[in-house]
């Protein structure tokens, strides 16, 4: 179901013309999986602002607002320095770009790993910012009782395991994981402790694939991945990666389009016109009324 938009001329934005359509909730994500089965993929790619959460929102199941976004939009080198303010704006911005998916907002590094309780702080204020469904954080079974705490809350939680990239630091890299057997188990592990503790979904980053198929054999909850396998319950990609915008990207990201060199073209074609005084024409000016 396409969206169609209406121009405000106060404001020059385009709003959504909502559709006779509900929004998906946690529990409907959570009851895809039946019996170990999920007949139809989940679809999941990252958004961070109004107007992409509006191009994304009728093709998805779920729109992550990825703590990515440090790299994507503000140029760090990881996602260690990103804000728990960051994520908040752009989450708000995201829930009023959609009106289908279920919106879910990563938690930033330092903002949950000390305890429960500021886990819940830390998620309760970006609910309350955002007016999103749920949040994601990194993390295995170290983490499962922090999920349980803030599930039996009220707050839904979307779990991380394999490739966590907030510890960038530890892991040493952005490398595959599961390659020893150790590696694996410990996965697998990890996604079953989520699980247990009552995480709605699981993402599966960076691990070999079968590793990737087993984790999602072991749990009752949908798992999403991403760099894992095609028999995940899902599957998420950062939205500029298969877009095209980035010249660099991981191997497991397939490029549907090449947006950076439409990008490349439609500006070389205005300064073209600049240059030439062809533009602005009569069509794009105000001219005096005739009569």
């Amino acid at each position: 179901m396409s969206t169609t938009f209406q121009l405000d001329t106060s404001t020059s934005r385009a709003n959504p013309t909502p559709q006779p359509m509900r929004r998906l909730t946690v529990p409907g994500v959570r009851a895809r999986k039946q019996d170990g089965v999920t007949a139809e993929p989940l679809v999941m790619l990252t958004a961070y602002t109004a107007r992409q959460a509006q191009l994304l929102d009728a093709h998805c199941d779920l729109l992550l607002v990825g703590d990515s976004l440090g790299q994507v939009i503000y140029g760090l080198p990881s996602t260690i320095p990103v804000t728990l303010e960051m994520m908040a704006n752009h989450g708000a911005a995201v829930v009023r770009g959609s009106y289908h998916s279920v919106v879910v907002v990563d938690m930033p590094f330092g903002s949950y790993e000390a305890s429960p309780e500021q886990a819940f702080e830390s998620a309760a204020f970006l609910l309350k910012q955002t007016g999103a469904a749920a949040v994601k954080l990194e993390g295995g079974a170290a983490m499962a009782p922090t999920v349980e705490f803030l599930n039996s809350r009220g707050i839904p939680v979307m779990g991380h395991v394999g490739l966590t990239p907030q510890a960038v630091n530890v892991l040493g890299g952005y490398g595959a994981r599961g390659r020893s057997d150790a590696e694996a188990e410990k996965i697998v592990s990890d996604a079953i402790a989520l699980d247990k503790a009552g995480a709605f979904a699981i993402v599966v980053e960076g691990v070999v694939e079968p590793i990737a198929i087993a984790a999602t054999k072991a749990v009752s909850c949908p798992t999403i991945g991403i760099g894992a396998s095609a028999q995940c319950d899902g599957q998420v990609l950062v939205t500029e990666d298969m877009l095209g915008m980035f010249e660099r990207v991981p191997r497991f990201v397939k490029r549907y389009e090449d947006i950076a060199g439409v990008i490349d073209r439609t500006v070389a074609r205005y300064a073209e016109e600049v240059r030439s005084r062809t533009f602005p024409g009569e069509e794009q000016t105000y001219q005096p009324k005739k009569g």
